[in-house]
C-alpha cells in the first residue's frame, strides 16, 4: 500500500489544489494517507520554510537557498516521509527534489551536478513512485497568483520562472516513467480525474 506521490509546478499550477483534491479521495476511499509540503512538515523545517519565502532583510545567495531547502528536506525525510512509508501509508508531498533542481538548479543557475549530489544526499536517495506536474505557461500561472502578497520566489522575474517551466520540462523527458505532466490550464476536476487514474493503477500494483 505504500506509494510516495510529490506534486509539482511553477506559480499558480494549482498543485497544492491537487495534492490537497488527492489526499481528500484517497480519505473517502478508506486508503491511509498523509499530505506534507514542503519546505516544511516538521517543526524546524517550518521555520526554515518561512525564511526562505518571506525573509526580506537579507538576501539569500542561491548556495544557502540550496543548502537551507536540503537541510529542511533532510528532516522531513527522515522524521516524517521514511517511517510513514514503513506504515503503508500513501505519502502526499507538496514538491520535493525535483522543485530544488528546477529553482536552484535551473532558475539560479547553480551548478546541476552539485545540486543533485546535495539533494540525494539529504534524501538518502528516496525517490518518488510517481510525480505530477502542472505545466502552465508562466504569465497565465502568475496571473492566477493575482496580486496578493507575493514571497520572494514569486517576485522574481519572467525570466526566472521561465526558465523553471523549461527545467521542469527536460526533466519530464530524461526521466519520463516517473512523470504525469497535466495541461494545468484544464478543469480542476479534469485534472483531478487525470491524476486518480493514474494513481489508481498504481495502487493496483502495489
Amino acid at each position: 500500500m505504500a506509494l510516495f506521490i510529490t506534486f509539482e509546478g511553477g506559480e499558480g499550477s494549482g498543485k497544492s489544489i491537487q495534492a490537497r483534491a488527492l489526499y481528500r479521495r484517497l480519505t473517502q476511499l478508506a486508503h491511509p494517507v498523509t499530505l506534507i509540503h514542503e519546505p516544511g512538515g516538521t517543526p524546524l523545517g517550518n521555520r526554515i520554510g518561512y525564511w526562505l519565502k518571506w525573509g526580506r532583510t537579507t538576501g539569500i545567495p542561491p548556495l544557502a537557498e540550496l543548502l537551507l531547502f536540503n537541510a529542511s528536506r533532510a528532516l522531513l525525510v527522515e522524521k516524517v516521509i521514511r517511517p510513514t512509508l514503513e506504515s503503508g501509508r500513501v505519502v502526499l508531498c507538496d514538491r520535493y527534489v525535483d522543485s530544488t533542481i528546477a529553482y536552484q538548479g535551473y532558475g539560479r543557475g547553480l551548478d546541476m551536478e552539485m545540486v543533485k549530489a546535495v539533494c540525494t544526499t539529504a534524501t538518502q536517495r528516496l525517490k518518488p513512485d510517481l510525480t505530477v506536474l502542472l505545466d502552465i505557461p508562466v504569465e497565465e500561472g502568475l496571473t492566477r497568483k493575482g496580486y496578493l502578497r507575493r514571497d520572494r520566489f514569486e517576485q522574481e522575474d519572467l525570466a526566472f520562472h521561465q526558465r523553471v517551466r523549461d527545467g521542469y520540462l527536460k526533466m519530464t523527458k530524461e526521466e519520463p516513467e516517473r512523470w504525469l505532466v497535466i495541461d494545468a490550464r484544464q478543469s480542476r476536476k479534469k485534472i483531478a480525474e487525470i491524476i486518480w487514474q493514474r494513481v489508481n493503477q498504481l495502487l493496483k500494483t502495489q
